[in-house]
């Protein structure tokens, strides 16, 4: 798809995708984040956006174009780093307190999406954000909808859920991962005294 466009999806374009990645930055409980990492990340839309609240950013995608297009986007931002790589096999080293998959989990079979929501998990720190949003509608090339994908994140021991924004058209789930402790996770209205 790339080949024959650098943006095919119109990411930059689409009230539907602004708005998508609106609610996706809203839906996240903390003002700022030290180290985010966001696989799959096309051509840099949302990157541009996360790199507002993080003082560092990891973007991958696997399509090197794609690669090109958000380094290019994103080239003014030092704090931003966009790499070549495809998930899981590559996965960057480190933790991270934000981790965002977005419009990626239906592409792996049951054994592949295992294995990247282990690897989410595992490098996301105690108290990190999870955020995850997918399409919610059949395609043929996709191995699930947004309300599938939903139930299997659900499983994933160490995660709490703290938001949960359904439509016809995408879900949009954030988790918080639970510290060493169990320490119940703080709402946003709590972490600042308001109940």
């Amino acid at each position: 798809m790339y080949r024959d466009a650098a943006d095919p999806w119109h990411l930059a374009e689409r009230w539907y995708e602004r708005r998508k990645y609106d609610l996706t930055l809203a839906g996240l409980p903390l003002p700022r984040y030290r180290r985010a990492f966001e696989p799959a990340c096309s051509v840099g839309e949302l990157t541009v956006r996360l790199a507002e609240r993080c003082d560092r950013v990891v973007a991958c995608d696997r399509v090197e174009s794609a690669v090109a297009t958000a380094r290019e986007r994103t080239s003014a931002l030092p704090h931003v780093d966009v790499r070549h790589l495809t998930v899981p096999d590559q996965w960057p080293s480190g933790g991270f307190d934000l981790i965002v998959l977005s419009e990626l989990l239906y592409y792996f079979d049951a054994p592949t999406l295992d294995r990247v929501l282990d690897l989410a998990a595992g490098s996301l720190e105690p108290g990190g954000t999870l955020a995850t949003v997918h399409w919610n509608h059949p395609v043929p090339d996709h191995r699930g909808t947004g309300a599938t994908l939903a139930r299997t994140v659900a499983a994933v021991p160490g995660l709490t859920l703290t938001a949960d924004h359904r439509e016809a058209d995408f879900v949009l789930q954030v988790y918080e991962r639970t510290g060493p402790d169990g320490a119940a996770v703080l709402s946003p209205a709590a972490r600042e005294g308001l109940v």
